[in-house]
């Protein structure tokens, strides 16, 4: 086979598993309606009351896979100076009861003499393409020290995570990373037979290309499942057997001390290896066009037109809860209101706060009206953006802003150059009750006032590229 042959094989190797076997759609619903407000983005372990992991003595290679170790975090373990580490992923990530904070108290017992600083950058419902945007601002820029990423039940999407894993190197190649895979409901039967779940093979291949370790986090609930003693899904006032989640794939308190303690077993495996520090970047293994991934705060742009205003996220009731991630919205309620940005690259997209009564956008772009078709790479959703002669519309409004507010994305993917974007708040509305499915129509019924606007709460512009002047 030649060169461009093994590429697309390889290629199509990685995409393949996000697509068939990575979430069912019942588990991509319960991972998208995770999607809420923001956590503090440094968090103090001492604050919560999360109990102390309990390190079981199982043992199975595949559980931890060292590589090239952590270059240079033991030994500023052992230096005395404060050390940052930052967890990166989705809702297991984010919540306050699993195994972040699990893991970060495990840490500080084992090794007391240190002061850690800790980093909270999970975002329920999303994945590495939003993580590739996100890495730099909300992890890189605070110069960790050790990095957990954590996606695999979030797409899996392994162009992503490659672009997250070279923007690190790029900021500062001593940086450790560690990716944690982990499960849905049905995937314990892969490690159940020493197997791993076909998109966490996709995520190994860009781990061992990096030389990073990597920690399957449920291979002993597997095992335990297997032994009769576990129970993945079900109702915690039913079971009399150890429950590791009620939804399949949340885990409970004791859930993620299996988590938890997978890691703290890894740790003390990767400390022994003794690695060199990192050299050069290597060659991507699919892409390097997600290493160019950045965000944009929108109250940066000059924006002349009256009709968009900057809006502090901790004036508003129900915005303060994003204030974490934005401290302020550009926000507008006048159809017709437009701004409008240069970048130079290939992919631009918006990070926004939906709720009830969210609208719609209109884009323009290098002058030309776009129609938004929507395209799929593996688990990647985005909009190929094509000349037409009716201006399509991005409706920020879906059927998870039901009688709520919740963190969302999305990105249209544009020829490489250099492009000049204007976007205008549409004066369309979109049927909203018919978004909503029957069982969240209740609150639209009731209150159909609070349905009936158009305003867009708009938290960064999403650049695969460089913002230029």
């Amino acid at each position: 086979m030649n060169k461009k042959g093994v590429k697309t094989a390889l290629l199509a190797c990685l995409l393949m598993p996000v697509t068939a076997f990575s979430q069912t759609r019942p588990d991509s619903d319960k991972i998208a309606a995770s999607q809420a407000g923001a956590s503090p983005l440094y968090f103090d372990v001492s604050a919560s009351n999360i109990p102390v992991i309990e390190v079981s003595n199982f043992n199975n290679e595949l559980e931890c896979n060292v590589r090239g170790g952590f270059p240079g975090f033991f030994e500023k373990v052992n230096s005395g100076k404060k050390v940052v580490v930052a967890f990166i992923g989705g809702s297991i990530t984010q919540a306050n009861f699993g195994y972040r904070l699990q893991t970060a108290k495990y840490l500080e017992q084992t090794y007391p003499q240190v002061s850690f600083q800790w980093i909270n950058a999970g975002v329920s419902g999303t994945g590495t393409e939003l993580g590739a945007f996100r890495i730099n601002e909300q992890v890189l820029s605070h110069q960790p020290d050790l990095i957990f990423i954590e996606f695999a039940v979030n797409g899996a999407y392994a162009a992503g995570m490659e672009g997250m894993i070279r923007q690190t190197i790029k900021k500062n190649p001593n940086t450790a990373i560690c990716l944690l895979y982990t499960i849905l409901t049905g995937q314990t039967a892969f490690y159940q037979k020493n197997e791993l779940p076909p998109n966490i093979k996709g995520l190994e291949q860009v781990a061992a290309h990096y030389d990073l370790p990597s920690v399957n986090l449920g291979m002993e609930p597997a095992s335990l499942e297997a032994a009769g003693k576990l129970i993945w899904k079900g109702n915690p006032a039913e079971q009399m057997r150890i429950l590791f989640s009620e939804d399949g794939i949340h885990p409970t308190t004791v859930g993620g001390n299996f988590y938890a303690a997978a890691i703290a077993r890894a740790f003390k495996k990767i400390e022994t290896a003794k690695p060199l520090k990192k050299k050069e970047l290597p060659k991507p293994l699919i892409s390097a066009a997600w290493e160019e991934a950045t965000m944009v705060d929108p109250s940066i742009l000059p924006v002349p037109d009256q009709g968009w205003r900057v809006l502090p996220t901790d004036t508003d009731p129900n915005l303060k809860k994003f204030s974490p991630w934005f401290s302020n919205v550009l926000s507008a309620n006048k159809p017709g209101a437009t701004f409008s940005f240069r970048f130079k690259g290939d992919m631009l997209g918006v990070f926004d706060i939906g709720g009830p009564e969210v609208g719609q956008l209109e884009w323009v772009i290098d002058g030309k009206l776009v129609k938004l078709s929507r395209e799929k790479e593996g688990s990647f959703i985005y909009y190929q953006a094509k000349d037409t002669t009716a201006a399509d519309v991005l409706n920020r409004f879906n059927s998870y802003c039901n009688n709520r507010y919740r963190g969302q994305f999305d990105v249209i993917k544009v020829p490489q150059g250099n492009h000049l974007v204007k976007v205008t708040l549409s004066g369309q509305k979109a049927d909203k009750l018919m978004i909503l499915p029957e069982d969240k129509r209740a609150d639209i019924v009731q209150h159909p006032e609070k349905y009936d606007q158009t305003v867009i709460y708009l938290g960064r512009i999403l650049l695969r590229g460089t913002l230029l002047k």
